[in-house]
């Protein structure tokens, strides 16, 4: 065995692993527990590349590292194959999803196994399964027959509402709800129709039925989210998007907007995770003032946190989506500020608020009555304004705001300065001069109540979430209609099934897909419910079911959630902070609150796993023509910059003429331009991504090196929370450690080589360091530096040419969570043990090993190794000569000859020249 067929090795393992169950688990009350997970992968066609399995290694080192450690260690992996990109494939190809969708898990967990993960295979989800989805569908159910209590702070029935209703009506009420509900008494309760009850608590239920403005993509279909737009376009695809209004099934996420805030004080996420999550939550305490419309009946509501600014006010700034808006208009105004609202509802909200250059306006020809000072001033409507912000208005204060200030420089605009810059106190507001801002804030406040023209509010920034989707691949939302009314199915009658259609796009009326299903009814004649819940909907719970996966009669046991708990370490990108994270957040919450689950936040710790960048390339095309230019004479020319599959590069940043012609149509009588003998292309370090041609693929990495080389490459790039550019400089190192630890076992011949020596105190202090610190760093989520420790150790070993089974043992424990394959091979073939590597405990950590008070020499003589002796660290060149030629077995074999010379090497050997 002086050759490793890794390859061989790693077929032999995978089999045996999953014909054993190795990694299956079940709850057992006599062990620790360790929950541990990835963020949950969309199985794409193209797979995966080599920055995804960054965080799946690190996640599998740390449940093997836990599992030696005694810990009952649950680590699973699903897939969350409902989605756009498998609908967009249908519809170009004609293919179910359904099928596409199968085939990349088939891929992915093809990948996935190549790596040696240790997951409970028993345990893997896939969202587009019905018995999956009958239980998103499920809590889909219990959110639209909840409300929320704010004196109680948590989610009740709605049969509790409807009796408040029925003996009370509406008042003194404390419930999250829709800002426009009125008031009623018990009496009009009664008298109200069916639809009329059914639209009343429409406005308390904590999923709902509302008009929304949003991201319109014709050309798709369907309603996007804010990050699945950018510049105006859609992510996938590239095709325009507008704002509409449309009526939509919402989820009241700003029910629970303070509970989500103050729970994440309690939480071991990075301080950025939390930042994050906060300025999205967006908490602030403030102000609603009324202003009136200059010779008008009419008023309009702003919220402000600033109030002390109100002497500073110049203007007042509408949303363009604000659903008033027409009334603050002039009818000769009204065609150019229609036009302006038009355009300004093609550009997304991120793109409105975040880009101080893009800042536009228009007058609408109003104006409003300043409650503090009775002064008139304009209103303007504003792109830098939100709808879904305060009440969709803004004091424009230009002294005080870089955004007012913006529109009011632009369209000359006045300002009034509101702070002293010297003293930072009030100045040119009457009553308030000379105050700091907290006195001025508190004072304006009183004052604005005390008049009735202001009432204090709480705000959040938080909007409740867009639910529906005009999509096909999607869970189907368990609503019918039946007489205008929205009715939820019986749980019992879950899972309300997707049923099969024979074309994916929206009919010609704009219908969503499910509207092609014409026999697809309720009892055979109510409608259902024709939108599909959003991508992020089944992703919000799945960590639930992986602790029942298999459950028919509960979303999670109950025994099974109280033993799992939280998950103790959640490895994923910082990308999903205000979607994913806040929405599974606010799920957990709710199910929290109804009896589900016993704990209230879903996890306790979470790692943002960098990025692994890749090296992509560009080639250069004279415009308008099909002529390529060798990158060093672009300058020469009137050139295009664009990416070029990496696979046509070579080494040296030539371009394969002959390939590159091959990779599309276009190419076969492509000309190119260079001087000498190669052709050039410009190269940097971006994001890998399939768009940018730069992907690396970890099979060809792993067909190459193995897989051991390639997880421990992966870790050993750099910290795991940094991100990091993918090359290939580094992992021939990686190579030769693998060989290293392979040579301590087996010699160049292939020959078994350990012995059952006793370990000198020297090789315990080089084993004993190694321990301590894989286990200190593991413990950190260290992994490059534990990995730096670990061949430290084996470059030791191999010095002083140490075999002891006795070393070699407690090496390959230590060893097996990063090399997965190599130590089970080495723990049977050549330690001859029997069982599985991951089943033994990580070795104890001695003290007396680590401090070098003893130092093991290799004693020589004539240059040939005879034995080693321990000495003492502060023992002199002469202390350790005698102690040397005293020593028995040193005087047999010297026997009477003279010694010519000692050679003491400190720390390093002693030689004896006879």
């Amino acid at each position: 065995m002086g050759y490793i067929n890794y390859r061989k090795i790693e077929k032999k393992w995978n089999i045996k692993w999953n014909d054993d169950n190795v990694y299956k688990v079940h709850p057992d009350s006599t062990k620790k527990k360790f929950y541990c997970i990835d963020m949950f992968p969309y199985p794409s066609g193209s797979g995966l590349h080599v920055g995804h399995p960054l965080g799946y290694i690190a996640t599998d080192i740390t449940c093997r590292y836990k599992r030696l450690k005694g810990y009952n260690v649950l680590h699973a992996m699903g897939f969350d194959s409902f989605g756009l990109p498998a609908e967009q494939f249908a519809i170009e190809t004609g293919q179910n999803p359904k099928k596409t969708t199968e085939e990349n898990i088939c891929n992915f967990n093809s990948q996935i196994s190549r790596m040696g993960l240790c997951i409970d295979k028993s345990r893997e989800i896939r969202t587009s399964d019905k018995e999956y989805y009958k239980w998103t569908q499920w809590i889909f159910i219990k959110l639209f027959n909840s409300w929320y209590d704010t004196e109680k702070n948590q989610a009740r029935d709605i049969k509790d509402l409807i009796l408040c209703f029925e003996k009370g009506g509406s008042f003194g009420i404390n419930a999250a709800k829709d800002n426009n509900a009125a008031d009623f008494s018990a009496n009009d309760w009664t008298n109200f129709s069916e639809l009329e009850k059914s639209e009343i608590l429409m406005q308390y239920r904590l999923t709902y039925l509302s008009y929304a403005t949003v991201n319109w993509c014709p050309k798709l279909g369907t309603v996007l989210a804010n990050d699945e737009v950018i510049n105006g376009v859609s992510e996938r695809g590239g095709h325009p998007v507008e704002k509409r209004k449309m009526k939509q099934w919402m989820m009241r996420i700003t029910a629970y907007a303070d509970r989500l805030l103050s729970n994440l004080n309690s939480l071991d996420w990075p301080e950025s995770l939390k930042e994050t999550q906060k300025n999205w939550i967006g908490k602030s305490q403030g102000i609603v003032i009324n202003f009136n419309i200059d010779n008008s009946s009419e008023t309009i509501d702003i919220y402000t946190s600033k109030p002390e600014t109100i002497f500073g006010v110049t203007f007042l700034c509408i949303s363009p989506e604000h659903p008033s808006l027409q009334s603050f208009i002039t009818n000769e105004n009204k065609l150019k500020v229609n036009e302006y609202v038009e355009k300004t509802s093609k550009d997304s909200e991120l793109e409105r608020v975040s880009n101080l250059n893009q800042i536009s306006g228009i007058f609408t020809g109003k104006y409003a009555i300043n409650p503090a000072n009775n002064q008139k001033i304009p209103i303007w409507i504003g792109n830098y304004v939100l709808s879904s912000y305060g009440t969709g208005v803004v004091m424009g204060v230009p002294s005080e705001d870089a955004r007012d200030s913006e529109l009011a420089k632009k369209y000359d605009l006045n300002f009034i300065d509101v702070l002293d810059k010297n003293t930072n106190k009030i100045i040119n507001s009457n009553f308030l001069n000379g105050m700091s801002t907290y006195q001025a804030n508190e004072s304006i406040c009183q004052y604005l109540c005390n008049l009735k023209i202001g009432k204090k509010k709480t705000n959040f920034k938080l909007r409740d979430a867009i639910f529906g989707r005009q999509r096909y691949w999607g869970e189907p939302i368990p609503i019918y209609y039946e007489d205008g009314i929205p009715k939820a199915i019986k749980e019992s009658e879950l899972p309300l099934e997707l049923p099969e259609i024979n074309n994916y796009l929206p009919t010609k009326d704009g219908t969503p897909p499910l509207g092609r299903a014409k026999e697809w009814l309720y009892k055979g004649k109510f409608k259902y419910e024709l939108t599909t819940m959003p991508s992020w909907a089944a992703s919000t719970w799945y960590f639930l079911r992986y602790m029942s996966p298999n459950n028919e009669n509960h979303l999670v046991n109950s025994e099974d959630s109280s033993y799992w708990d939280q998950v103790d370490l959640y490895i994923g990108g910082s990308e999903h902070a205000t979607g994913h994270l806040l929405y599974s957040r606010f799920w957990n919450l709710f199910l929290y609150d109804i009896g589900v689950i016993s704990f209230a936040e879903p996890f306790k710790k979470i790692i943002n796993q960098g990025m692994l960048q890749g090296r992509s390339s560009f080639i250069y095309r004279i415009k308008g023509e099909n002529t390529f230019v060798s990158s060093e004479l672009k300058n020469n020319y009137d050139v295009q910059k664009l990416h070029v599959d990496i696979k046509y590069i070579n080494s040296d940043d030539s371009l394969n003429i002959k390939e590159f012609k091959t990779w599309r149509n276009e190419n076969k009588d492509s000309k190119f331009i260079y001087d000498g003998k190669h052709f050039y292309c410009d190269w940097t370090i971006e994001k890998m991504s399939k768009s940018k041609y730069n992907v690396v693929n970890p099979d060809d990495i792993i067909q190459q090196f193995g897989s051991d080389v390639f997880r421990i490459y992966e870790m050993f790039l750099g910290p795991i929370q940094q991100s990091k550019p993918w090359m290939l400089n580094g992992i021939e190192g990686v190579s030769k450690f693998i060989n290293k630890l392979w040579r301590l076992f087996y010699n160049d011949k292939g020959e078994l080589i350990v012995s059952h020596n006793a370990a000198t105190h020297h090789e315990l202090h080089i084993l004993h360091t190694m321990l301590q610190k894989v286990a200190s760093d593991i413990d950190r989520f260290s992994y490059n530096t534990a990995i730096s420790a670990m061949m430290i150790c084996v470059n030791e070993l191999t010095a002083i040419k140490c075999h002891s089974t006795h070393i070699l043992k407690d090496l390959l424990i230590a060893v097996s969570p990063f090399a997965v394959y190599i130590s089970q091979e080495l723990w049977q073939q050549a330690l001859k043990q029997n069982d599985y590597i991951v089943d033994q405990s990580y070795p104890e950590i001695k003290d007396q090993y680590l401090d070098i008070k003893v130092i093991t020499y290799p004693i020589t003589i004539n240059g040939k190794l005879k034995l080693h002796m321990d000495f003492d660290s502060q023992d002199d060149n002469e202390t350790i000569k005698q102690k040397t030629i005293s020593e028995e077995k040193i005087k047999r074999l010297i026997k009477n000859q003279e010694i010519k010379k000692f050679i003491h090497v400190p720390g390093k050997i002693i030689n004896i020249v006879i």
